[in-house]
C-alpha cells in the first residue's frame, strides 16, 4: 500500500475505545467511529479527539479512505456488520464471538476467504509477550509432550443480582455468556499455547442469578448500577466448569466465572508437559513460571533480550518497564496490519483469523450440547 493505512471502528463502548487507543499507538489513522446512535457516536468522537462520527454503516462503508474496519458492537450485530464490510472489500477485525451461531461463523469465513481480505478475531490474550513465550517453549519441545492444560478465567463484575449489561440479554449476547465472553479467550489461548485442538468437552453451567434487576436505562460495561430497575429472567450462565479432551491425548480443565468476588479480570493458565511445566496469569503479565521436578523452579521476568524470537514480536519496552492489557491489543494489531499492508492475508497468519472464531463457536455448540445431555460431546471440525 502506497499510503498510510486508515481504519474505522464500529462501537464506542469500553472495548471500542481500547481498539482506538491501540491503533493510534501503532500510528494507524482512525478516520472515525460509528456509535449505537448518532449522538453517542459524536460524543465519543469528541472525547477521543477524532473526526466527526459516521452517521450510519452505509456512510462508513462508502468512505473510500477506510481500508479496515474494527467491529466492537454487541454480539448479535457482528454477522451483519462483518458481511457488509466484506462485501465492501474492506479488511475486518471482529471482536469475539465472531458470530452467535457456528453456521453464521462458517458463512463469514467463507465470504472473507472468497474476498481475499485480511480477517481477524480479537483474541488479544495470545499477544502478551509471556503468552507468546509459552507457545514458543511448547513448540521447541522444552517441556516435553503436553499432558495437562488447566486454569481459570474469573471476574466479579456480575456478582450481584443488580449488576447488568447487554451481555446478560441472550438475544443480544447469545445462548452462552461467560463461556462465550471470557471462556473463549481462555480456550483460544490454550489451543494457541499448546498447539492442540480441543476434541471434546464435558460442561457444567450454572446460573447463580436466574432473576436480575436491570436498570431502566443503558449501562456501560463494568459500570456500577443505579436508578430504577426492572426484573429480568436470565437464561445464560454465570459460572462454567469445563473438562476438555485435546488431540493426542492431552487433558484439560477450566473454570470460568463472572461472579468471583475480588477477581477483576484474572486469566490463569498452566501447561504441564512430560518434563517441565509453564504457568502464566494476565494480572501479573510480566512473569512466566517454569516448573521442574529435579531442580528449583524458575520465575522468568519479561525481558526482550531473554525472550524467544516469537515473543520478541509482541513486546516493545526493556525489561522492568511493565507492559500489559493495552499492549496485547497493539501487538495483535501489529501482526494483523503487517498483512493489511500487503493487501492480503499471509498463507499462515500469526494472528487469530475467522477460522479461529469459527473454532470457538463450534466449541460453544459442544458446550451447550454437553450441558444439556450431561455427557461428553465431540467438537465438530472446520
Amino acid at each position: 500500500m502506497d499510503r498510510p493505512i486508515r481504519a474505522a471502528v464500529i462501537g464506542t463502548g469500553f472495548i471500542g475505545v481500547v481498539h482506538v487507543d491501540a491503533l493510534r499507538r501503532l500510528g494507524v489513522e482512525v478516520t472515525g467511529v460509528l456509535g449505537s446512535s448518532a449522538a453517542r457516536g459524536q460524543a465519543r468522537a469528541i472525547e477521543a479527539g477524532l473526526p466527526p462520527a459516521y452517521q450510519s454503516l452505509e456512510q462508513l462503508l462508502a468512505d473510500t479512505t477506510v481500508d479496515v474496519v474494527h467491529i466492537t458492537s454487541p454480539n448479535d450485530q457482528h454477522v451483519d456488520h462483518a458481511a457488509a464490510i466484506i462485501a465492501a472489500g474492506k479488511h475486518v477485525v471482529c471482536e469475539k464471538p465472531l458470530a452467535i451461531t457456528s453456521a453464521d461463523a462458517r458463512m463469514l469465513l467463507a465470504q472473507a476467504e472468497a474476498a481475499g481480505i485480511v480477517h481477524a478475531v480479537n483474541f488479544n490474550q495470545r499477544f502478551y509477550a509471556q503468552a507468546q513465550e509459552m507457545a514458543a517453549r511448547v513448540r521447541d519441545g522444552s517441556i516435553g509432550d503436553v499432558r495437562l492444560i488447566s486454569g481459570s478465567y474469573l471476574q466479579d463484575w456480575l456478582l450481584f443480582d443488580t449488576d447488568w449489561n447487554w451481555r446478560l440479554d441472550d438475544q443480544a449476547g447469545g445462548p452462552l455468556r461467560a463461556v462465550s465472553d471470557i471462556g473463549s479467550h481462555w480456550m483460544d489461548l490454550a489451543c494457541f499455547v499448546s498447539g492442540l485442538r480441543i476434541d471434546a468437552v464435558m460442561a457444567d453451567l450454572v446460573t447463580v442469578h436466574p432473576l436480575r434487576h436491570a436498570p431502566a436505562g443503558p449501562v456501560e460495561t463494568f459500570a456500577a448500577p443505579s436508578g430504577e430497575t426492572v426484573a429480568r429472567t436470565i437464561h445464560t450462565e454465570d459460572i462454567a466448569n469445563l473438562l476438555l479432551r485435546f488431540e493426542h491425548g492431552a487433558r484439560g480443565a477450566v473454570t470460568v466465572s463472572q461472579v468471583s468476588p475480588g477477581r477483576k479480570n484474572r486469566l490463569s493458565i498452566e501447561v504441564d508437559g512430560a518434563t517441565s511445566a509453564l504457568a502464566w496469569c494476565n494480572e501479573t503479565p510480566e512473569e512466566l513460571w517454569i516448573g521442574h521436578r529435579g531442580r528449583a523452579s524458575e520465575l522468568s521476568q519479561r525481558d526482550p533480550g531473554l525472550l524467544s524470537p516469537l515473543a520478541q514480536q509482541a513486546t516493545w519496552h526493556p525489561g522492568g518497564h511493565a507492559e500489559g492489557f493495552p499492549d496485547s491489543f497493539r501487538a495483535l494489531y501489529r501482526a494483523v496490519y503487517a498483512d493489511i499492508a500487503t493487501g492480503q492475508p499471509s498463507p499462515t497468519p500469526s494472528y487469530p483469523t475467522f477460522a479461529d472464531g469459527l473454532t470457538q463457536t463450534l466449541i460453544g455448540d459442544a458446550v451447550l450440547a454437553s450441558a444439556t445431555s450431561g455427557s461428553w460431546t465431540n467438537v465438530a471440525t472446520i
